[in-house]
């Protein structure tokens, strides 16, 4: 691949969309779990795949920075630098205050506000970046897509588009288990009697 390209950063939210970097470079599904089969006997789930795409991208924008940047210098700053450079690959569009639309989730009509990344898929790829750091050798305290900066500027991003778009992102609500009821219910009336 050539420093000049980025492969495909793809998201994996409820809407499946995806963070397209441009670049001719981008592996697809096919090629990724042939690779990874060959490269051992276990076959990486498609959150691993995603999040070694992510981390190979993340690495190739350290590169090609200018200057360019070593991981071990990077800063929350530069993840969010990072983060503003992909909404110019964004599929997502947010409203602007003046827009007649401007909080209507489904517009009648096309307008020239811009396109952006979904705040869903910037923050699937930071939990993927988070975690990839990490496993990299990375220490958690100096995990810089862990930091309050960018933790700030994901909230900002989520609020701004719930407003524009006209969308709640409420937190999901977890489904408990159904647990056994310690007490003995009581039996129920017998059956009808046949006769």
């Amino acid at each position: 691949m050539d420093s000049s390209s980025f492969p495909d950063v793809e998201s994996s939210n409820s809407e499946t969309s995806s963070i397209n970097t441009g670049g001719g470079g981008g592996c697809n599904t096919a090629s990724s779990s042939a690779g990874a089969s060959s490269a051992g006997t276990t076959t990486l789930s498609r959150y691993e795949n995603q999040k070694r795409r992510d981390w190979n991208t993340f690495g190739q924008y350290l590169k090609n920075h200018r200057p360019p940047l070593s991981l071990s210098r990077c800063s929350g700053a530069h993840v969010l630098e990072f983060l503003r450079y992909l909404d110019q690959f964004g599929k997502t569009k947010v409203h602007t205050p003046v827009c007649p639309f401007y909080g209507h989730p489904n517009p009648p009509a096309p307008c020239p506000c811009p396109l952006r990344q979904a705040w869903g898929s910037l923050d699937a790829l930071i939990g993927r970046l988070r975690a990839a750091y990490e496993e990299n050798g990375g220490k958690p305290e100096t995990n810089p897509f862990g930091a309050r900066a960018v933790r700030l500027y994901l909230r900002d991003v989520r609020d701004l588009q719930s407003k524009a778009r006209g969308i709640s992102y409420e937190k999901k609500k977890r489904k408990r288990p159904a647990q056994p009821s310690s007490a003995v219910s009581p039996p129920g009336p017998p059956p009808p009697c046949e006769g």
